[in-house]
């Protein structure tokens, strides 16, 4: 269970996971000990379940970002997820309902890149069809 605390915690580390422990303790008002101790709990708990590098927005704003809509043949969506997850341009992979199985959300370094990745996941064996709708303006991103 988060208590605030935790809540405040976690909070400070989606902004910057990489602030010194001491830095997060005088934030939070506690103990350098205490935050310690609770970073620990909620890594050991699987609250944290790891850290991520976020690029910044020179780099990011390069990125062309598109939705890649899969309809997967039914008998073989473990081996189609199993090679979707090697190709490094697909950021996260969602299941979904109505007429498409999958919800590919990916990022390329531009339009050639996207071509040749959306190319190389046409052809895997089990896809029946991908529909990409290209990210032009992002209105609002909250954040994961």
């Amino acid at each position: 269970m988060i208590d605030d605390l935790d809540g405040r915690l976690l909070s400070l580390l989606r902004q910057n996971a990489r602030l010194p422990i001491s830095t997060l303790a005088r934030q939070l008002g506690v103990a350098r000990t205490t935050a310690l101790a609770r970073l620990e709990r909620l890594e050991r708990n699987g609250t944290i379940a790891g850290y991520t590098v976020l690029l910044g927005p020179e780099v990011e704003s390069a990125m062309i970002r598109a939705t890649v809509l899969v309809q997967a043949d039914l008998h073989k969506t473990t081996s189609v997820l199993a090679r979707l997850k090697l190709v490094p341009e697909i950021r996260s992979i969602h299941s979904t309902s109505g007429r498409f199985d999958l919800n590919l959300q990916v990022a390329a370094r531009g339009t050639a890149a996207l071509d040749a990745c959306l190319d190389r996941i046409g052809e895997f064996d089990g896809i029946k069809s991908i529909e990409t709708l290209i990210h032009l303006t992002t209105r609002l991103d909250r954040g994961a």
